[in-house]
């Protein structure tokens, strides 16, 4: 049955039929539901109705790949906040476009099942925090999150109002 209290829904991307099994069975194994796409415009097409916790991304995908699916899922306000991971054979410069595009983690090919469930149960929980910020209150008080967290952009306070100001639109 898995480990309980490790539960949530994963968005598996990856245009590698073999990756795309190995990293559902190694998160079902551990309770995790898993949702899977080939690509990043897969993805885009299905995350609306699959509301995954997590999104795992490959970097190299046909169509759309992994570091502009991140941007776009960032840019869109129904998903700017889903944690991100990038499972990927990477190299530094893709780590560093991943992070300025506002990947929350890495993970290099060949992954270690033991490291990839640990990382992904660590987004969950870190996901759910961030989406319960405001109403949960405790952690309200000053924003000004560890080691550089930028959660300062007031895109948490978006529902209050409705009016959220100009979102930057992907390639009008």
């Amino acid at each position: 049955m898995g480990v309980p209290g490790l539960s949530g829904r994963i968005l598996v991307v990856d245009d590698n039929k073999v990756i795309r099994q190995l990293i559902r069975v190694n998160l079902e194994l551990e309770g995790f539901e898993v949702v899977t796409a080939a690509d990043g415009a897969e993805c885009l097409d299905v995350v609306h109705h699959v509301r995954p916790d997590v999104v795992t991304l490959d970097v190299v995908m046909p169509r759309l790949n992994g570091l502009h699916t991140a941007a776009r899922l960032r840019s869109d306000p129904r998903t700017w906040d889903i944690p991100i991971a990038i499972v990927s054979a990477c190299t530094q410069g893709e780590v560093d476009n991943g992070e300025t595009v506002g990947v929350d983690a890495f993970l290099a090919k060949p992954f270690e099942p033991t490291e990839l469930v640990r990382t992904v149960g660590k987004l969950v929980r870190e996901g759910r925090q961030r989406g319960r910020g405001p109403e949960g209150g405790a952690q309200e008080k000053d924003a000004g999150g560890e080691d550089g967290e930028s959660d300062r952009d007031g895109a948490g306070m978006v529902d209050a109002g409705g009016d959220a100001g100009p979102v930057a639109r992907p390639g009008g």
